[in-house]
């Protein structure tokens, strides 16, 4: 749920922060060309075992094309990998590839650790999806794949209250907060209309939809304490219309498991997401989830500023000794069918669009659903919001904590506000 902000897995900011400072200087763009001879190359990355194994088939099926170019694979969890690679890039031991999150991903662009891909072919991707790994400076890093902020709706409880919900392509969210307001009251207790909606994706998209933007291209803040209070006062609308539980069972929710929670036990009604968990909690509920999407001010989906998210990066580094190389396996994995066959969703919805129509027969009734809506908002996504500077990692943590204050109601939505953004200017570097 968007509710939990990995606070517990969050690497040391402050730790990655000193190791980069160390050594990022002098690192240059300019590189030698494609090597005559055989090439070794290194790759980093994260996740659960499923994804190592099919990794290291996207590797083998690159290297049966290029028998002269031998990848070795470095993977590990997510709790340790940032701090692994701080230290390796502070030590110019930093792998070639490197799997990157949006998160980290204007931390090591602006330090010079990053390799310009000027040489990936991104034509077939949808400008957002594109542009979501271009920083003012350059495209230092390629989506692996998309995600979309989503609401998921349990159609279970929905008919058990009785409640049907607005068209989500007109829906406002004062439809949102009475829909979900109106479910709690006609469900059973401990049933509610809505999960929580805090973090950093919802706020961006609040932003969006006043005109603002979370931060600037330039690396400040794209908003003002009116435009906080106003995200925070929706939060107390909801906590006052009861439309979501009770801010002591949403720190429950908030610590839990994704298969713990709300939406996964059938608690609530509606939930705040990445697309990409649809299959996840789908297995988890029991339930044949649907995709709706989130609301606007406007009432008008095609004014709702949606945006894509990449759910995770293709990323260099700048001291590779072989970019040609490096950008060739980045193609194929961004570009190829071949690539998209093996990976399918496992890192997200493919970028780019000919890929996607190829994959599509393959993919799970569940991946194909998200596949699809990814599809049918294309015209309604709006500019990928600008890349977090560095020092922005902790922001999703900070406003779910100061959205959870205003829940149990310890402070106003202008405190909350005032505080929240004295606390992230303070992260930024």
């Amino acid at each position: 749920m968007l509710f939990r902000a990995r606070k517990s897995t969050l690497p040391k900011t402050a730790a990655v922060l000193a190791a980069l400072a160390l050594a990022l200087t002098g690192c240059s763009g300019s590189s030698p060309a494609a090597s005559d001879g055989p090439v070794t190359l290194r790759f980093s990355w994260w996740g659960s075992d499923v994804r190592h194994k099919m990794t290291q088939q996207l590797i083998e099926a690159f290297e049966a094309e290029n028998p002269t170019i031998d990848i070795q694979g470095e993977y590990g969890d997510w709790s340790g990998y940032w701090d692994k690679l701080a230290t390796q890039v502070a030590s110019q031991d930093a792998p070639d590839f490197i799997q990157m999150d949006a998160q980290y991903l204007g931390e090591y662009a602006d330090r010079g650790a990053l390799l310009e891909l000027k040489d990936v072919d991104l034509s077939k991707f949808d400008q957002a999806a594109a542009d979501a790994g271009k920083t003012a400076d350059g495209q230092f890093a390629v989506t692996a794949g998309m995600n979309a902020l989503v609401v998921l709706a349990n159609p279970s409880l929905l008919s058990a209250s009785g409640v049907s919900l607005p068209d989500d392509s007109s829906w406002t969210w004062e439809d949102y907060r009475k829909s979900a307001a109106d479910i709690t009251g006609k469900s059973k207790e401990g049933v509610y209309g809505s999960g929580a909606i805090t973090g950093d994706a919802s706020f961006n998209l609040w932003l969006r939809q006043h005109g603002k933007s979370f931060f600037t291209n330039d690396g400040g803040l794209g908003f003002d304490e009116a435009d906080a209070t106003g995200y925070f006062e929706m939060q107390a609308g909801l906590r006052d219309a009861k439309a979501v539980p009770p801010a002591s069972v949403m720190t429950e929710d908030a610590s839990a498991s994704l298969d713990q929670q709300g939406l996964a036990t059938n608690r609530v009604a509606m939930g705040w997401v990445w697309s990409n968990q649809l299959g996840a909690l789908t297995k988890a509920s029991g339930q044949a989830l649907e995709i709706r999407r989130p609301p606007s001010v406007e009432g008008d989906a095609a004014k709702a500023e949606q945006f894509y998210k990449a759910s995770q990066f293709w990323s260099a580094s700048s001291r590779t000794k072989h970019p040609a190389e490096v950008q060739k396996f980045i193609d194929f994995l961004a570009n190829s069918v071949k690539a998209g066959e093996i990976a399918l969703a496992d890192r997200g919805i493919p970028g780019n669009s000919e890929v996607r129509a190829a994959v599509a027969p393959k993919l799970t009734p569940t991946d194909a659903l998200t596949a699809k809506f990814i599809d049918d908002i294309a015209d309604e996504v709006g500019e990928a919001p600008a890349v977090p500077p560095a020092g922005s990692s902790p922001v999703s943590e900070v406003l779910t904590r100061y959205a959870t204050e205003v829940h149990f109601s310890r402070i106003s939505p202008q405190e909350a506000a005032k505080k929240s953004i004295e606390e992230i200017k303070g992260s930024l570097t």
